[in-house]
């Protein structure tokens, strides 16, 4: 049987999204429009859906996301 590595997260989930989405925004801007440009934008829009994702599983009241 595998015994599973465990680790402590430093951070949390929300200020990790944030660096995560905030690194992917400066690493967009760099680049010129294109392809390359589009898919880290779209990263980017995935990083901050999780983001609220998570808040929204977090409220007290679990309303539906808007």
């Amino acid at each position: 049987m595998f015994k599973r590595r465990r680790f402590k997260q430093q951070l949390t989930l929300q200020d990790r999204l944030s660096a995560w989405s905030k690194q992917i925004a400066d690493q967009a801007a760099a680049l010129e429009p294109g392809p390359e440009r589009d898919a880290l934008t779209r990263e980017g829009r995935q990083a901050d859906v999780a983001s609220r994702l998570d808040d929204w599983a977090k409220s007290a009241g679990l309303q539906s996301p808007t």
